[in-house]
């Protein structure tokens, strides 16, 4: 039982002392046995209050700990670290929030919230004498990252973790490197093409000792926790020898009578069963599409590499954290949205190769293109779709193409259909620019686009342009392009083996944007780039070195401290029904034998200390440390009592 507690109210600036008496819940609460001081502060939050709590922790030899401000999920951490450098256990200290479930709540009834706060720092008073001090729980961990995802941020990624003395599993599912930059041959604002910068990362990876990558790899199987991940690798073979004669495979490709789709240039052109796409492609070795390839033979007759006798290898890993970066897809248009079916009407990613393809005209199913026309928006920020959000790059993507299109070929004409320009930043100048070579800028509300219809042989674009007060304009176009954006991997099947969650947009959601923003609810599996939302090169490098960084402070050690608030089982009354397991999201509870008895068992590194596995335990054999049933009892008779 705790006897020197100490209890700090905020004010928060107003935001609690407006429709809060701070001083009254402070003075409701300091003579209640065990209440070693009670202060009012205006920020608890503040250097010189943190001083303060800190000095009284040690002058006054507090063994409890009230905080009274915020919500917990912003200042919990602040205050058990103060507690923590003080000398106070952590887990002695409790935080009652009385802005967010108080004074925000009932900003109409002063006097109500008053007294519910009072309700509330009772409450915690209760709690906190009751706690009782925890350690960490200790568990060894692999110095070894996987990294899913060979584009830009997850080389980004693994480059950084190997330079910090990490060995790391560099995963990719397709037989080459780069991912989507690989097929950008521009680069906005900076004097490199994707190909370039591709080649310039897998360079520094492939020569560093730390690094083993894996191309045709997929991950099937996850089992362990943070600091142990067991993962089951599949690996798909080129079916081309490790030793193999670069001018005998150029007649392979040659020979190859097999065409199909090529998904690097966006379906735009064919590729044979045994392809490159590029010539600086890395790693620098042809491969079998095994699922197009008709086995006829003729390959194998000019070229000696070619091994159909490879076979799928399965591989056992064991690291200690999971870093993903698997990136995006760009949207497919549906039939007939925005013209989506004719002939002239492409999508922003495939006009990007057109432009690569074509020299001195830009020409496009035998016509030369003078007139073009955007269309922004191209799934993004939908009305009746999913997808709600801005893919926040399109925008720069278009404007800097259309430069480059005006600096490359003569006479072009550029409209831009839009529901608003987002060249957010330094590339304001990229829009101004675009303005000045003389590209038209027509607008519509969100709620009325515009339209693509085929009259004859004209390809017709018309918008209520809201600039000219809905003046209905028609722009004839040779070429419709649409402006398309970003959306989740639609083969997303890595993100179930890994139980990684998704938001309401279908990327993977981290826990907090601003406080844990590369985190997922899954201990020791964090996220980069373009798999959680709409991102451009940097900002996926941004956040693929910030995942780096936590995924090396879980590894780097070879230690983890694990939180202990945990569920534990009373193997004495557990009679094993199997509800707890049922209930567990995190699948932290499994049945075992245990001196003849079958009973629960937690796993301490997995379990979250959510809570749900104690409601439904009919046999009342789970409690929670930290949150015992004396302690939430104790609690509610506090809240009885007023």
């Amino acid at each position: 039982m705790k006897n020197k507690i100490g209890v700090y109210i905020c004010h928060c600036g107003g935001n609690i002392s407006d429709y809060v008496d701070v001083e009254k819940v402070r003075d409701a609460v300091k003579d209640i046995e065990g209440v070693e001081i009670s202060v009012d502060t205006m920020f608890a939050c503040a250097d010189s209050s943190q001083k303060q709590i800190f000095n009284d922790i040690k002058e006054k030899q507090l063994d409890g700990l009230v905080v009274a401000s915020c919500s917990p999920k912003l200042h919990y951490p602040t205050f058990s670290a103060v507690a923590e450098r003080a000398g106070l256990n952590k887990y002695n200290y409790v935080h009652a929030n009385i802005r967010e479930q108080v004074s925000w709540a009932h900003s109409d009834n002063k006097l109500g919230a008053t007294e519910k706060a009072i309700q509330a720092v009772k409450a915690a008073i209760a709690g906190v004498k009751e706690s009782i001090s925890l350690e960490p729980i200790k568990i060894k961990s692999q110095k070894i990252v996987a990294v899913i995802g060979a584009g830009v941020a997850g080389m980004r990624a693994a480059k950084e973790l190997a330079d910090l003395g990490v060995k790391v599993y560099l995963i990719e599912r397709e037989y080459f490197v780069g991912g989507r930059v690989a097929q950008l041959d521009y680069l906005c604002r900076v004097q490199e093409t994707g190909k370039e910068l591709v080649t310039r990362m897998y360079e520094a990876i492939h020569k560093h000792e730390n690094i083993t990558l894996f191309t045709g790899a997929e991950i099937i199987e996850k089992g362990g926790s943070i600091g142990n991940f067991k993962i089951k690798l599949k690996i798909t073979p080129r079916y081309i020898k490790k030793d193999c004669n670069e001018d005998e495979l150029k007649k392979a490709i040659e020979v190859c009578p097999v065409e199909v789709d090529d998904d690097f240039n966006f379906n735009i052109t064919k590729r044979k069963a045994i392809y490159k796409n590029y010539p600086s492609e890395y790693p620098q070795k042809p491969a079998i599409d095994i699922k197009n390839c008709t086995r006829c033979g003729e390959c194998e007759k000019v070229c000696s590499s070619i091994d159909f006798n490879q076979k799928e290898e399965i591989l056992d890993l064991t690291v200690g954290s999971i870093l993903t970066a698997t990136g995006f897809d760009p949207y497919r248009p549906k039939e007939n949205e925005f013209g989506w079916g004719l002939d002239n009407v492409v999508t922003l990613p495939q006009f990007r190769r057109i432009i690569n393809m074509c020299d001195d005209k830009l020409i496009y199913n035998g016509k030369e293109i003078k007139e073009i026309a955007y269309i922004y928006c191209v799934g993004s920020r939908q009305v009746d779709g999913e997808n709600k959000y801005c893919s926040r790059y399109c925008c720069t993507a278009t404007l800097y193409t259309s430069i480059l299109t005006h600096k490359k070929y003569k006479n072009i004409h550029a409209y831009h259909f839009n529901r608003g320009i987002r060249t957010y930043g330094k590339q304001e100048v990229i829009y101004d620019e675009v303005s000045q070579l003389g590209d038209i800028f027509l607008q519509s509300y969100e709620y009325d686009p515009a339209t693509v219809e085929k009259q004859g042989d004209k390809t017709i674009v018309k918008v209520k342009d809201i600039l000219t007060n809905n003046t209905e304009i028609e722009v004839e176009a040779d070429l419709v392009v649409l402006v398309t954006g970003m959306e989740p991997r639609k083969d997303n099947s890595i993100g179930d083996v890994l139980k990684i969650p998704k938001g309401r947009d279908r990327f993977y959601n981290e826990i907090h944007m601003k406080l844990r923003p590369v985190e997922t609810v899954i201990d020791g599996i964090t996220i980069a780039g373009a798999c959680q939302g709409p991102k451009n090169i940097l900002e996926s490098v941004n956040s693929a070195l910030s995942a780096a960084t936590k995924s090396y402070s879980i590894v780097n050690t070879g230690e983890l401290a694990l939180e202990p608030i945990i569920a534990s089982v009373n193997e004495d009354t557990c009679t094993w029904c199997g509800l707890c397991a049922d209930a567990c999201p995190y699948d932290a509870i499994e049945l075992i034998n245990k001196n003849g008895k079958d009973i629960a068992e937690i796993n301490k590194s997995v379990c979250k200390g959510c809570g749900m596995c104690l409601p439904v335990c009919e046999s009342d054999s789970i409690e929670m440390s930290g949150f015992t049933n004396n302690i939430i009892e104790n609690m509610i008779s506090a809240y009885a009592d007023i």
